[in-house]
């Protein structure tokens, strides 16, 4: 699912074939360095009840979305984390109030997958990235 319409309406392209393989293999290197923690951030989301959309923003600018978790190499990591959910994005008017059903239809198993909105370069989306396996 990526915001890139004028109308801030969800599109569902995330993960598509053609996103870029550089950016998804710099996003995923990075990734690990942080999954174990954004695992859990997402689980005391949920528990916490501020969210069953927990939403990580990953960049390498400081962008005034989400709450800070891990600043760049914090953990040897080369971007920024923060976490969110669906409902600032909704309030920031970058995602339509009208694509709730469409978010929850394509929002993956959050135990499973981290979901990222990356800011990088040209690329402005979310993105689905399994967490690693024990």
């Amino acid at each position: 699912m990526i915001n890139n319409s004028n109308e801030n309406v969800l599109m569902d392209d995330a993960n598509s074939p053609d996103l870029n393989k550089k950016l998804m293999g710099m996003v995923s290197t990075d990734f690990v360095k942080v999954a174990d923690n954004l695992k859990e951030a997402s689980y005391q989301i949920r528990k916490r009840g501020f969210s069953e959309y927990p939403v990580f923003v990953a960049s390498k600018k400081d962008l005034p979305v989400g709450q800070l978790l891990y600043a760049e190499g914090d953990l040897g990591n080369t971007f920024t984390y923060k976490a969110s959910f669906y409902d600032e994005f909704v309030q920031r008017e970058l995602i339509g109030e009208d694509s709730y059903d469409l978010w929850k239809e394509n929002y993956k198993n959050p135990d499973e997958f981290c979901c990222l909105f990356v800011v990088l370069g040209e690329f402005t989306g979310f993105i689905y990235i399994p967490y690693p396996e024990d």
